[in-house]
């Protein structure tokens, strides 16, 4: 009998967790009925009642796996390692807020069955508001247009992902995984499906702007060249104006030595100008500079404090 593992991680989930235990226990036993299954929290260091509640359901059900990390390891080194712990033929990643919705789950796992390896779930309309999905969507064709790799658009991660990709993701070693991005690069027999990314059920958002430009620079120094390809270029483009400037100012000059006079607005303002050029460029580097520095590091994805139900079998 196949096996299919559904990991999801979570942080300050406490409204949505047993809920979401128990709607995916009643798909596997009415619709999925012939898999064997295990259900994996990865609890990201909660600080409400999420981790008391999941004490609950494993003891409860020998099929509801947890890990409970020693801190905050991040939104995307969590959700990774949790991946690598499942143990079935398959691993469906979703997130905890019911906005990506069970019902897809069977419709992944017939594309499993006829020999797809990844299935990627991709957002075409959102309940989100407006401004933000547009933001999102103008970030996607950003990154897509000159990323390296072909990246997929509106893509979060939510997806069924094959044993042997899951391998694959394990063998990498890479300590600030970006998964979407691994997907585009490595994955093979991929199926993309669409859908409507619902509103969250429950509690508040965990993501903000800090947490959504740290998700945009991951992306943008692990698989573009563009930030440092665009320093290159600007910078000569600057060098040029600036030399025809210089021309012009000094033919002015000679040509009427007495009457023509500069001043020093322009120097103050292209002063300025280069300073904020050159802070903006700093920052960009200083970013790529962040992601090799932390590759180096090479430090483990999480620190487990305690798991539970691994040492049982579910089917026993």
């Amino acid at each position: 009998m196949s096996k299919i593992s559904v990991m999801i991680p979570c942080f300050n989930e406490q409204e949505n967790v047993v809920p979401m235990a128990e709607q995916l226990t009643e798909l596997f036993r009415t619709q999925l009925s012939s898999y064997s299954y295990e259900i994996l929290f990865i609890d990201n260091r909660s600080t409400d009642g999420t981790r008391a509640l999941l004490r609950q359901l494993c003891e409860k059900d020998r099929h509801i796996r947890a890990i409970f990390n020693a801190r905050n390891f991040g939104q995307f080194r969590s959700p990774y390692y949790g991946i690598l712990q499942t143990t079935g033929d398959c691993t469906i990643m979703m997130c905890c807020d019911f906005q990506e919705p069970i019902s897809m789950i069977p419709v992944m796992v017939r594309e499993w069955e006829q020999g797809t390896k990844i299935v990627v779930m991709q957002k075409n309309s959102s309940d989100e508001g407006k401004l933000m999905y547009l933001l999102r969507s103008g970030y996607y064709k950003l990154i897509h247009k000159y990323s390296d790799v072909e990246q997929i658009e509106h893509f979060t991660g939510f997806g069924l992902y094959d044993r042997s990709f899951v391998n694959v993701m394990r063998d990498l070693h890479d300590p600030i995984p970006f998964l979407r991005g691994v997907v585009a690069e490595l994955g093979c027999k991929i199926k993309i499906i669409p859908y409507h990314q619902e509103k969250r059920r429950a509690g508040k958002t965990h993501n903000n702007w800090y947490t959504l430009y740290d998700a945009a620079m991951l992306s943008f120094t692990s698989y573009t060249k563009v930030g440092l390809r665009l320093a290159t270029i600007l910078g000569v483009c600057i060098a040029a104006v600036s030399l025809l400037v210089a021309l012009i100012y000094l033919i002015l000059k000679l040509s009427n030595w007495y009457g023509f006079e500069a001043g020093t607005a322009p120097i103050v303002i292209g002063m300025f100008f280069l300073g904020a050029v050159q802070l903006i460029f700093l920052g960009i580097i200083g970013e790529y500079i962040l992601s090799m520095n932390q590759r180096i590091m090479n430090r483990p994805l999480v620190v487990e404090e305690e798991r539970i139900n691994f040492d049982v079998s579910p089917d026993e």
